[in-house]
């Protein structure tokens, strides 16, 4: 969802805007309310959180592996 923002509402509200892009929320800057601008969270932060994210997936798994379970086997016979 994207939160509409005037111009000069996004020029003194800036650090709040961006704080709020750090946690996702999306903004369209309007001038005289015509949409001239989207502030959106940048792509390389995107990768960076799905890296950690995977990281973080590989490390759980790691702690948490079942001996003797063959999870490709498991796939294979919920497929069948």
């Amino acid at each position: 969802m994207k939160i509409e923002v005037g111009a000069y509402e996004a020029k003194t509200k800036l650090p709040q805007l961006l704080r709020g892009v750090q946690v996702g929320k999306r903004y369209t800057i309007t001038n005289r309310g015509v949409a001239i601008a989207d502030l959106v969270p940048a792509e390389g932060a995107k990768r960076h959180e799905a890296a950690a994210a995977v990281a973080q997936m590989k490390v759980f798994m790691a702690k948490n592996a079942l001996p003797g379970w063959d999870i490709k086997k498991l796939i294979e016979e919920g497929r069948a």
